[in-house]
């Protein structure tokens, strides 16, 4: 078994809690309510422009210049395509750029961003890449398969298709043959933190979307 396969086997009730948590299962039947998707996305997008800057991190401390663009084109494309994406659903649920300033990173937001930052920054280079392995892969599996009975008329249709696409397949395919060829080079000491790593990045992205679906912003002290 691959070092990746045994990463998803090892969190398999988490990714399944995931899966069929009450943001996914509403998503997929269409009936989540669209202030909560409203949300979000203005949270979604926060959180992009700090994955970004954790993948450009990563990409910065490569030991290969194949790597290097492997992790910076993927920077690129978190912001490109999702740009895209958000500009589409925030024009969609009337979003302006006022609103966005406005709204400030939620708790669950704020929190994974700082982990992934402070990961890429200062661990060993193979539990950076593996910490940002589940933003990519999460959100494929969990995107394929609502896209396998989403109807045509699928009021998220936009978010559905761009995390089932064959061109987003092939970066998450990217990303996991990274993980196992660094997992291949590593001792044990850095094996285990690269699973720990996945494990803690995998609760993030359940928090993120748990917290969108409570719409729990940031609270400050009375």
């Amino acid at each position: 078994m691959s070092f990746t396969k045994t990463l998803w086997t090892e969190t398999a009730d988490l990714q399944e809690t995931i899966r069929t948590m009450p943001f996914n299962t509403e998503l997929a039947a269409g009936t989540l309510p669209p202030e909560t998707f409203r949300e979000y996305i203005i949270q979604d997008a926060h959180y992009l422009e700090g994955f970004a800057r954790a993948l450009a991190l990563a990409a910065a401390r490569a030991p290969d210049p194949e790597t290097i663009a492997r992790l910076a084109g993927s920077a690129n494309g978190a912001i490109a395509v999702e740009k895209q994406l958000h500009d589409e659903y925030m024009s969609l649920y009337g979003v302006s750029e006022t609103d966005f300033a406005a709204t400030p990173p939620s708790r669950a937001c704020d929190h994974y961003v700082a982990f992934l930052i402070r990961s890429a920054a200062v661990d060993p280079f193979p539990v950076a890449v593996v910490a940002l392995l589940p933003c990519f892969w999460i959100y494929q599996r969990v995107g394929t398969a609502i896209h396998e009975n989403a109807a045509p008329d699928h009021p998220y249709r936009a978010w559905i298709d761009t995390y089932a696409s064959d061109a987003f397949e092939a970066s998450v395919q990217g990303m996991l043959d990274l993980t196992d060829r660094l997992a291949e080079d590593a001792n044990t000491a850095t094996r285990t933190a690269m699973k720990a790593a996945f494990e803690r990045s995998s609760w993030h992205e359940w928090m993120f979307w748990n917290s969108a679906y409570h719409r729990q912003g940031w609270v400050r002290p009375e």
